[in-house]
């Protein structure tokens, strides 16, 4: 059930990019969002963010499975892909990170715990971060990032259309 009652669309799945494409990598989860369309199984959305927390709890909000696609600042190697998955009833949390330099005003850990607090996580959130380095404004993606994405991109097409079989 819902925050408000309502009964869940319990087989709606949707996949988010997020970013700022004028930003350097950082447009790495919108590029791979457009990559997807067209690529996966009917009634599975494809949306674009640019991953401020409402826009994102509004996304998810109601849906079985939610990926969450983002570039991230990590100290692994550029283009190197991480995965976090929540599930709604095993009360996964979020690894601590001691650096809050996102690019967003909040991040998505915040968006993360706010939904979990207005009971507003979907059934399965899977988290997926693309390593990246250059996020200044004018800046492409990086040669590593864009692979990266395409990768992601393959990987996604058939664990979406294994979900939605």
């Amino acid at each position: 059930m819902s925050h408000d009652g309502e009964a869940a669309d319990i087989g709606r799945v949707v996949v988010i990019g997020v970013g700022n494409p004028f930003r350097g990598d950082d447009g790495a989860g919108i590029e791979a969002a457009r990559l997807l369309r067209g690529r996966l199984p009917n009634g599975v959305e494809v949306m674009e963010q640019d991953g401020e927390p409402a826009g994102l709890l509004d996304a998810w909000h109601d849906v079985r499975i939610a990926y969450v696609i983002d570039a991230v600042r990590a100290d692994g190697l550029v283009g190197e892909i991480y995965r976090v998955q929540i599930d709604r009833t095993a009360g996964t949390t979020l690894p601590a990170s001691p650096r809050r330099d996102s690019s967003h005003a909040l991040g998505l850990g915040d968006a993360v715990e706010l939904a979990r607090i207005l009971d507003r996580l979907p059934g399965r959130l899977v988290l997926l971060g693309i390593a990246g380095a250059h996020f200044e404004a004018g800046d492409a993606l990086s040669t590593r990032v864009h692979a990266a994405v395409e990768q992601l991109v393959e990987t996604l097409v058939e664990e979406v259309s294994a979900a939605c079989a």
